[in-house]
């Protein structure tokens, strides 16, 4: 049965499941490395949903490794699994050229056109296996199509079809039930568009063999003529191994030895038990379309016996949303993958979205201006983290996100705050000597030397602004200034372009600019710039947004834009200065 983790604000779910691993597998396999597994079907974009099927255990793996143990994170690429469906929006691919494909080995099918791998699963997987490096995941990647075609998987194939009537017998108690997947806490009802992100798992077909007048059988042949798995065993030997198939696709009939044939797969329901077996796997997580009643993982947990194995330690992994994207599917092209995410995000903060929440809470990774507050969220417990006000819970999940095992992972040497890089780049336009020269201004004591001291998180932040950031919500900065709004002014809007103009010079910092813009409106009504909330009447909030927008419209044409400290050095002085009408 899964196990999952208590919910308590202190506890460190990683560090529970090591301990439970740790101590299963020294029941299983006393002095053997500890084996956790996943599995990633490279049949379209491996997105983020997917990741946690690697994350999940990762961390659990590192963990393990940190206390001194010996472990083997296996990663089964599921590139034998039979090509479903042709994804919609990828690059180089015609939908009614590839629908011809479908059935075959996903190692069968051809590459999208302009790659440079040679098969359909190659090319995906090879996105992945760089976004896992630049994560910091160590693994040992296995290819289910290496196994199957080599005959590493003989004896088990021939197991299962011996034992074919008790594998169908367990089948059968689950396959009149349609039971929904049970709801845990802190995850939301699962609908049918959500399932739909569970596909590239390798376990979405939850096939589970075919009946038909010869009886029931776990193996299913491709064919050797048109090489689709649309084929139909008519029987069976058990002592000679003889198996007659025929296609339906192409009407190929032929007889086998089934000890010396290697182009086949037992089905999925039956496959993935075998593995735990075969590979012994302690800990291997799933997601919740495989906890319901008769799905993969509950029934696996029956047939695993049937190959003298044992069902893993198995938490049921939570969703993974998207904040600015469209949800998730690895059926529909533009799908957001690790590399998206990894193009402005640095891996520590993606590492720590994946450590922070429990596998069964679900998350959202953030492609709009989210991205923005929870950089500042990253910051503020890096900060707490370096002076030892965090809490165990928070410190844990931050280690596990700028390290691992074998060393700390890469960081930016100045992490200037995020949003800030995101101004900037915004507002320079690509231009990296004004972007230098602004970030040297925000503090003059510790001045910027080059923009390499801010990347990669400068170069992160960009690739928001230019992927990400519609063109109308873009900062252009106004040519001339706005003459007709500057003559409109009353005596008082005169008066605040002019407390601030004075101020400039002596305020030319990211820190001193806060000041003064928030100071003016203070001033203006007879109190100190130095004056706090508390102090002030609820009137100085309107006053200091009128005067926000006010610079707004005279910098920029709008009544909003990026923080006006950050936009003022951007702009530079003189500039300002001209803008503002002095």
């Amino acid at each position: 049965m899964p196990i999952v983790a208590q919910s308590t604000e202190t506890t460190d779910w990683v560090s529970r499941f090591a301990d439970e691993v740790i101590e299963e597998s020294e029941r299983r396999a006393p002095g053997k490395p500890v084996v956790v597994a996943s599995g990633l079907s490279p049949s379209g974009p491996i997105h983020l949903g997917n990741l946690r099927e690697v994350m999940t255990p990762h961390l659990v793996a590192d963990e393990i490794r940190r206390r001194g143990h010996q472990v083997r994170h296996l990663i089964s690429w599921d590139d034998y699994d039979r090509y479903r469906k042709v994804p919609e929006g990828i690059p180089g691919v015609d939908k009614a050229e590839w629908t011809e494909h479908i059935g075959k080995p996903l190692t069968s099918v051809p590459a999208p056109k302009g790659s440079a791998h040679p098969n359909w699963a190659e090319h995906f997987k090879a996105a992945m296996i760089e976004s896992l490096a630049e994560l910091g995941v160590e693994f040992d990647g296995i290819s289910q199509t290496q196994q199957y075609t080599s005959g590493a998987y003989r004896e088990q194939i021939l197991h299962a079809m011996k034992h074919r009537g008790d594998i169908d017998a367990i089948l059968d108690q689950y396959r009149t039930k349609k039971a929904p997947a049970k709801k845990q806490q802190g995850q939301k009802p699962v609908d049918e568009a959500e399932l739909e992100a569970a596909e590239g798992s390798g376990a979405a077909a939850e096939d589970d063999g075919s009946s038909g007048s010869a009886g029931y059988f776990p193996y299913k042949p491709y064919c050797g003529n048109c090489e689709k798995d649309l084929t139909t065993v008519t029987s069976y030997d058990d002592d000679s191994t003889e198996l007659t198939y025929a296609c339906t696709a192409c009407g190929f009939s032929e007889t086998v030895r089934l000890n010396e044939f290697n182009r086949g797969k037992l089905v999925w329901k039956v496959d993935w038990p075998m593995r735990w077996a075969y590979e012994g796997v302690i800990f291997e997580p799933s997601g919740v379309d495989h906890s319901s009643p008769g799905s993969s993982f509950q029934v696996g947990g029956q047939i695993v016996g049937i190959f003298g194995g044992k069902q893993p330690i198995g938490p049921m992994y939570a969703f993974v949303g998207i904040s600015g994207m469209a949800k998730m599917s690895s059926s529909k092209g533009g799908v957001p993958t690790p590399a998206d995410a990894l193009q402005i995000m640095e891996p520590q903060l993606l590492r720590w979205l994946y450590a922070r929440r429990r596998p069964n809470q679900s998350f959202k990774v953030a492609f709009d201006q989210e991205i923005q507050r929870l950089y500042d969220e990253w910051d503020r417990l890096d900060a707490k983290v370096a002076d030892g006000s965090a809490l165990p819970a928070d410190v844990a999940a931050h280690s596990r996100a700028v390290r691992t095992a074998a060393g700390e992972l890469p960081r930016t040497p100045r992490p200037l705050p995020y949003r800030t890089l995101a101004s900037v780049a915004d507002i320079t336009a690509g231009h990296e000597d004004q972007a230098l020269r602004i970030l040297s201004e925000l503090d003059p004591d510790q001045p910027l030397t080059s923009l390499d001291e801010a990347r990669p998180r400068y170069d992160k932040a960009e690739a928001w602004i230019n992927t990400h950031v519609p063109a109308d919500q873009r900062t252009i900065v106004r040519d001339e200034p706005d003459a007709e709004l500057l003559k409109s002014l009353d005596e008082q809007g005169r008066a605040s372009l002019r407390l601030l103009l004075d101020g400039l010079a002596d305020h030319w910092s990211l820190d001193g600019l806060t000041h003064l813009v928030y100071g003016v409106p203070k001033v203006q009504a007879g109190f100190s710039a130095d004056a706090t909330p508390k102090e002030l009447p609820p009137e100085i909030k309107t006053a200091q947004r009128s005067f926000f927008a006010l610079l707004y419209h005279l910098l920029v044409g709008r009544d909003t834009g990026p923080r006006l400290p950050t936009l003022l050095l951007a702009v530079g002085q003189d500039r300002v200065r001209a803008l503002l009408g002095e």
